[in-house]
């Protein structure tokens, strides 16, 4: 398996700071994780990089929440195949994210064991 970029979308920066500290111990699977704080700049570093293997998307964000981003995101035919997982506090918004084109979904606060099992199962092929 190539080791995988990860684009890492969320307002909130402690959760951004935490997920990448849980991903930094696993170099032999993580080449890099990209931050974004909300959906729009999170498609636009989409559109300049195409080596993106894998998005956690928190829902709820100023600018371009998660679900605009996830209708944007998969008109594009390129992203069809790229994994997103949702990041959520919410549990009630999960089908209608799921219905947006989510693959999952992390409750927060992000569990190390839960996000790598995730993370392994949506890349698998990658």
């Amino acid at each position: 398996m190539n080791k995988l970029n990860i684009l890492l979308v969320d307002d909130d920066t402690i959760n951004r700071k935490l997920i990448k500290a849980l991903l930094s111990h696993h170099k032999d699977i993580v080449e890099e994780v990209t931050e974004a704080s909300n959906g729009a700049e999170a498609l636009e570093y989409i559109n300049k990089h195409k080596n993106i293997n894998l998005v956690l998307l928190d829902i709820i964000m100023p600018i371009l929440d998660g679900k605009g981003f996830l209708k944007q995101f998969r008109s594009q035919k390129a992203n069809s195949n790229t994994p997103v997982i949702i990041l959520t506090t919410d549990d009630s918004k999960i089908s209608e994210m799921i219905n947006f084109g989510a693959d999952d979904v992390l409750i927060k606060p992000i569990k190390e064991d839960e996000l790598l099992k995730k993370i392994n199962y949506w890349t698998q092929e990658a």
